[in-house]
């Protein structure tokens, strides 16, 4: 089967391995019907080493596929079945999983990014656990809402959690850092939750305008200093009750850390790419609260996937491109110059 195979930074291929097979009792085999890639695969994709990956990455993480085949302790999941592939694997019975945070399961992990599982910018893959990770769907495979069903496999999700865990409120004022698929994925749960201002923080005039059509109610494309001076502009000179952090960056983290107000939240769920961050003085007496992590995306579809079936969220609007999968390494080109904010797969 084919499969996409990062080697080092901007050496993506699409290469011939063997196919995807049951190799424990609780794995399925799916067909990828879908996939994207994230903006978190720009990060290896501009600073992967050789000797990171001696035999290459497998990349992509999220996907929506047809059920192939399943082991011998599959007992839920059933051939045939159309089912999201969230971008962790879990076994929904333990006791985080129970907790609703499925992406620390005592017998999870996360796909795409080296270990047992492998990636889905593919034509198929396996699925550890695949009872309590899959989650079946009752549309056809080529679906109009498809795009925005994918998003529940990461973005959307992602996006929800940068929201619930800065304890987003109705009334609230909210400033969303970033403007790729899951900031603005972060605006469409930051409305669906009641925020009454929504700031997005970006620089790209399409995207903009996207947020816009999400809820957000205000815009700053400032950077550093004068980002923070605007946003205490715009509130009264307090900060925002909920930042969500979307981007991963130390002047990201830097802005949050400068906007929220006393007693306001934190939620951050972009992959961190920085050091240490002073957490002391200030921050202490003012009880800001810092939260986040990977989202537990297969914990939220019950939640979101209503919203998305009627026609209350549109998040499939973040895809701009559609590629096939031997179009994936320049679709990866586009993201990182910025000509697409996500692109779509069709194995």
């Amino acid at each position: 089967m084919r499969a996409t195979v990062m080697h080092k930074a901007h050496d993506v291929r699409i290469e011939t391995i063997p196919d995807a097979a049951i190799q424990h009792p609780a794995d399925a085999i799916i067909r990828i019907t879908r996939a994207c890639i994230c903006g978190s695969d720009l990060w290896p994709y501009n600073d992967l080493q050789p000797n990171g990956a001696p035999d290459g990455r497998r990349m992509g993480h999220e996907a929506i596929g047809i059920v192939e085949a399943v082991g011998a302790e599959v007992h839920t999941i059933r051939p045939g079945q159309l089912v999201i592939m969230p971008f962790a694997y879990s076994d929904g019975t333990c006791m985080f999983c129970d907790e609703g945070l499925n992406t620390s399961c005592v017998h999870g992990g996360f796909f795409g990014v080296g270990g047992e599982a492998g990636g889905a910018q593919a034509e198929a893959l396996r699925i550890p656990q695949a009872d309590g990770t899959l989650y079946p769907l009752s549309v056809g495979e080529d679906d109009a809402l498809m795009p925005s069903l994918l998003t529940l496999s990461d973005v959307m999700g992602t996006g929800h959690h940068a929201a619930i865990t800065a304890r987003v409120k109705p009334g609230h004022k909210v400033a969303v850092i970033g403007d790729g698929a899951v900031g603005l994925c972060g605006v469409i749960a930051a409305k669906r939750l009641g925020a009454e201002q929504i700031i997005i923080m970006g620089r790209h005039a399409d995207r903009i305008a996207l947020a816009k059509d999400f809820g957000a109610t205000d815009v700053v494309s400032a950077r550093g200093d004068e980002a923070v001076e605007q946003i205490r502009q715009l509130t009264q000179g307090f900060g925002v009750h909920a930042v969500l952090e979307c981007v991963g960056s130390e002047p990201a983290i830097a802005a949050a850390l400068g906007i929220v107000r006393p007693g306001g939240a934190i939620g951050r769920v972009g992959v961190p790419h920085y050091g240490s961050v002073d957490l002391s003085g200030t921050l202490f007496y003012q009880n800001v609260t810092i939260g986040g992590g990977p989202a537990p995306v297969r914990a939220y579809i019950d939640e979101l996937l209503p919203d998305i079936m009627d026609g209350r969220i549109e998040p499939g609007k973040v895809f701009d491109r559609t590629v096939r999968l031997d179009e994936v390494p320049d679709g990866y080109r586009a993201m990182n110059d910025r000509e697409s904010l996500k692109v779509l797969v069709r194995p």
